[in-house]
């Protein structure tokens, strides 16, 4: 099986939180409500340096996911 490369989801405890999950390396959960971003794993082969510009381009992707799908959604 291909597993995308982001999944939306959301929580009944969490009901105001949308959250993007990236499911290639590194892994990581990102919450839309705040951008707070939570990892699965550690990037070890990484610096900080980076990381973080790897993480920027990420987010970049991630966000547009979300209004991809929220175009889809809107038009069905």
């Amino acid at each position: 099986m291909e597993l995308p490369k982001f999944l939306l989801g959301d929580n009944t405890d969490c009901p105001e939180d949308i959250f993007i999950i990236h499911l290639d390396y590194p892994r990581f959960i990102i919450n839309l409500k705040d951008d707070e971003v939570e990892f699965m794993e550690e990037a070890e082969d990484l610096d900080e340096g980076e990381l973080n510009a790897e993480m920027e381009g990420l987010i970049v992707e991630a966000t547009a996911f979300y209004d991809r799908e929220m175009e889809r959604y809107e038009k069905e």
